[in-house]
């Protein structure tokens, strides 16, 4: 990756530019370039794209849901052990943000027998699915059992994984602790307060694709903990002919002078 000097420079060789395309489902990283001229930003949104994050969020519900991590643990120690197995529809699945990823995730967790509600800023009406807006998180957390966050990095999202959110969530379930899966932005999480939660048992196991800093150190304390699942920023990686395909499609619109598809608020950051 050119350093941030270079990107500048690629920006000002290029002075007649039109239109800028994120190479992913997250334009954080694009928004804070340094020289980003005033141009309409567009964001990745493919059909593959959604569906290896769906893929992501249901395989982890799941490894969760039929203790995986235990079943493992006992299978190396040669011990045959039926431990007490709840079912999907026993588990509320709380999912933090309601794009396009998210929606997808939620319908096929439902497939599965899940039960899901759903927070996002704005209020969204989603059949089947109780929504939460931004002044009822409390709420929506107290529901609880697994929370999924597929947020993007905004100013009101930094940090919003932390102690005081995990303390929140409900310990109702069939597990008593409730578990955390982000495939989100690792700037979403604080890892030491999701580290002291796990170690302590307030949170029963987490799924963390994406971490603060990247890659993920290799004294972290996540890479050990028995309860964690930990994959390398891979749950919804970029299709590079997807990609070229989604752009040469808005490419066509913007000079057919159709309005270009999947804009980004600057403001908002997503």
């Amino acid at each position: 990756m050119p350093s941030s000097g270079n990107r500048t420079l690629t920006c000002l060789r290029a002075p007649d530019l039109k239109v800028v395309f994120s190479g992913g489902a997250g334009v954080d990283h694009v928004l804070t370039l340094p020289g980003l001229p005033d141009v309409p930003l567009v964001r990745f949104v493919d059909r593959s794209l959604t569906t290896r994050m769906s893929e992501w969020v249901v395989m982890n519900c799941l490894m969760h849901l039929r203790q995986h991590r235990a079943y493992e643990a006992r299978a190396k120690a040669h011990v045959w052990e039926d431990l007490s197995q709840p079912e999907a529809a026993d588990v509320t699945v709380g999912v933090m943000g309601l794009g396009i990823l998210r929606l997808d995730a939620i319908r096929k967790l439902g497939v599965m027998g899940f039960k899901t509600i759903g927070w996002s800023r704005s209020k969204k009406v989603i059949d089947g699915v109780e929504t939460f807006d931004g002044d009822e998180l409390d709420g929506f957390l107290a529901k609880t059992d697994f929370l999924v966050s597929l947020l993007p990095l905004t100013a009101e999202t930094k940090g919003i994984l932390n102690a005081s959110l995990i303390s929140k969530l409900s310990r109702k379930g069939p597990f008593g602790a409730p578990v955390l899966i982000n495939g989100g932005r690792g700037g979403s999480q604080v890892s030491m307060d999701i580290i002291a939660a796990l170690q302590s048992g307030l949170l029963g196991g987490a799924s963390l694709d994406v971490f603060e800093q990247e890659p993920l150190d290799s004294s972290s304390p996540f890479w050990d903990l028995d309860n964690v699942y930990v994959t390398p920023h891979v749950a919804a990686s970029s299709d590079v002919k997807a990609l070229f395909v989604h752009a040469e499609q808005q490419m066509d619109r913007f000079e057919s002078g159709l309005p270009l598809e999947h804009l980004v608020d600057r403001k908002a950051g997503y």
